[in-house]
Formats: structure tokens, C-alpha cells, sequence
């Protein structure tokens, strides 16, 4: 119901907004030898915590030969007993930290950038579009390999 019959109100406006959403862990991988980028994803209709982020690594783990440099930004979800107990557990995983505020230093960050900008003026229906939409992008950025440029970042900060 809106108040437009009287002259000089502003008119009120009643909207029931749903707020559903998809949430999104990734991380870019970058082979020591033949410096090939791999991009790597999980999605989640809940907002992402420390078990998810466990989740992640042991995907990573899976797919990833060797040893695994993780670098991630100073998140609380990227800390806490759970993290430093998932990671006593797997050696395989180093962790470094980005300094914080510089998300120009997270490769990471300008996948995102990039699929933000293709998805801006998408308008999905439901939350299974959203999903179908979020995937068909990231599987096009994974196979364009734009990011690739942002990932030089990575062995910047390895040197220093």
C-alpha cells in the first residue's frame, strides 16, 4: 500500500526485499614450473566460516600436488583454534598474510573484480540462477585467464 494521493508527502513505499545470496571462497594456484594459474572455488548459500574454509583447503589439497603456499589476508575466519589445528595437521600447507588493507597485493581480489563487472547488470530470479550465473563466470574467467597479470603479485611477495 503507498500514500501517492496526497499532494506535498512523500510517498511510502512498502517492499518485501528477500535477502538470499550466494557466498564464495576461491584461491589462485600458480604451478613452480611451468608458472601455469589455476583458479579454484567453492560455493555456499550461508555466509562462509572457519569449517568452510577447512573445506577449502582440503580441496585444495586434493588437487594441488606438493607443497601448498597459501596467502589470505588477515580475516578472522583465516584464524582461530580450528585453522591453526587444520594446519598443524597438514604440513603440506604454509601460510602467509598479506599486509593488511592492500588489496591490490591479492591476486584473488582482481578475479573478483573482474566477475563483479560481468555480472553487474544481471538481475537472476532466484538463488539457483545467482549460483548458475556466479559458476558460468568464474568457469569463463578460469578458461580466459585474465588474472594471470595479477598474479605476478604473488612472486613479488614470495621474494620479499
Amino acid at each position: 500500500m503507498s500514500d501517492l494521493g496526497s499532494r506535498g508527502r512523500t510517498p511510502t513505499f512498502y517492499y518485501w526485499y528477500k535477502h538470499d545470496k550466494v557466498s564464495v571462497i576461491s584461491g589462485l594456484s600458480v604451478s613452480p614450473r611451468q608458472h601455469r594459474v589455476g583458479l579454484y572455488y567453492r560455493m555456499h548459500e550461508t555466509n562462509i566460516r572457519r569449517p568452510e574454509v577447512c573445506h577449502f583447503l582440503r580441496h585444495l589439497l586434493r588437487h594441488l600436488r606438493g607443497p601448498v603456499i597459501v596467502l589470505w589476508d588477515n580475516g578472522p575466519i583465516h584464524k582461530g583454534d580450528e585453522i591453526r589445528e587444520f594446519l598443524t595437521r597438514h604440513p603440506r600447507l604454509q601460510v602467509e598474510y598479506l599486509p593488511g588493507y592492500a588489496p591490490e597485493l591479492n591476486p584473488d581480489e582482481g578475479v573478483w573484480d573482474q566477475a563483479k563487472k560481468a555480472m553487474a547488470n544481471g538481475r537472476p530470479k532466484d538463488v539457483r540462477q545467482l549460483r548458475q550465473q556466479v559458476h558460468r563466470e568464474l568457469r569463463r574467467l578460469r578458461r580466459s585467464r585474465p588474472h594471470c597479470a595479477r598474479v605476478s603479485t604473488i612472486r613479488i611477495f614470495l621474494r620479499s
